[in-house]
């Protein structure tokens, strides 16, 4: 089915952006196994071909291209891998509208020339180890001392933690006060006090580098603060609706690649004389799984021409990311049975896209409350 989302410089970009996949990442993916991350002159080079500042001011070292560009960019990434679209995603697109949008001038000189060249590498620190969904009730605190604040407490599950040059860090700046006392503020490599963790041992995503945070007194000064001081959950919930629609193009993206893998795969496959995939049961599964992707594909592109136009709103993005979310596992359970035993062996790319794809449903809020939230807009 043609996709009239794209014109001809996003389909431009498609192809650069995939050129500098199959030269800088595609031959290096087992090593960015071994480490548990992506090395910096990787982060180098997507700066240099300008794939890190397209949220970003030219002013300021990016290229303001605007919003699918940044989803092209996702889904060529996610069909190389989930976890170095995770990566540069969160990067690129998460913590990138934080930084355009809420920072002072002196502190998108200090950062963003940097941010768009790869040299300072980011992360958002939002998830606690008391509980990951609810914003609203996080425990690390920070309290004023004349010209600083003075942090305490621990983040995990922050993808790029351990790398990171700049954490985009959610805190409790009033207590007693739920959701309306959170202050956002930008912690920094080098700030005493601040320490991180092990590279985290996950069951999938092994590209990603993601750790433990730890804040232990650490004097963060006012002109690191980010945004409004006690308005960071709105800031916050203003701009996770960009986050979710970001997870569910590389959602349909991941699927969609594995799946094309496979329609070849048992075409080619035999058994009792005959492909694998001329049996009429498993031709009709992949009728189905082709039928999904592309029914979901369709409406995750709306949700993008919505965003792009300003128009998205939290509840499309909430059914966006959980649907994308499930079609995806779904999906992909699919065709790791397609594979047979082969299916299961970490050499072929099903298995390890299968383990990627197991997160989707928790991170970015969980597909649970996404649907709470949905519930909630029809007063249920």
């Amino acid at each position: 089915m043609k996709r009239r989302i794209y014109d001809e410089d996003h389909e431009a970009f498609r192809e650069s952006a995939r050129g500098f996949l199959d030269r800088e990442v595609v031959p290096r993916l087992e090593e960015f196994i071994e480490a548990k991350a992506i090395p910096r002159d990787v982060w180098i080079e997507a700066g240099k071909q300008g794939f890190l500042g397209l949220e970003i001011p030219e002013e300021y070292g990016g290229s303001a291209a605007g919003d699918r560009f940044n989803a092209v960019l996702a889904e060529e990434m996610s069909r190389v891998s989930a976890s170095v679209s995770s990566c540069l995603g969160i990067h690129g697109d998460v913590v990138a509208p934080y930084l355009r949008d809420l920072t002072t001038d002196e502190q998108k000189q200090r950062w963003l020339p940097r941010f768009c060249t790869g040299e300072i590498v980011t992360a958002i620190g939002m998830t606690e180890p008391s509980g990951g969904s609810d914003l609203a009730a996080l425990k690390t605190t920070a309290v004023r001392d004349g010209d600083a604040w003075v942090l305490n407490g621990s983040k995990t599950f922050i993808t790029n933690g351990w790398s990171a040059d700049l954490v985009v860090v959610a805190a409790r700046t009033t207590p007693g006060s739920g959701a309306k006392g959170i202050t956002l503020f930008g912690v920094e490599t080098g700030m005493e006090g601040f320490s991180r963790g092990r590279k985290l041992d996950k069951v999938g995503q092994t590209e990603s580098d993601t750790a433990e945070l730890f804040f232990a007194d650490v004097r963060v000064p006012d002109t690191n603060v980010i945004g409004e001081v006690d308005r960071g959950f709105i800031h916050m919930m203003e701009r996770l609706p960009q986050e979710r629609l970001g997870a569910a193009v590389s959602n349909i993206a991941h699927a969609a690649a594995i799946l094309d893998e496979t329609i070849e795969y048992v075409k080619q496959r035999k058994a009792f004389g005959q492909a694998v995939g001329s049996f009429q049961h498993n031709k009709f599964l992949v009728a189905e799984l082709v039928t999904q992707i592309e029914v979901s594909q369709a409406f995750v592109d709306q949700c993008v021409l919505a965003f792009n136009d300003g128009e998205l709103s939290a509840v499309d993005a909430a059914k966006a990311k959980w649907w994308s979310a499930q079609v995806q596992n779904d999906v992909l359970d699919a065709c790791v049975q397609l594979h047979g035993g082969y299916g299961y062996m970490n050499e072929y790319r099903v298995a390890r896209a299968w383990r990627d794809a197991r997160v989707t449903k928790i991170w970015a809020g969980s597909n649970e409350i996404m649907k709470e939230l949905i519930g909630r807009d029809l007063g249920l």
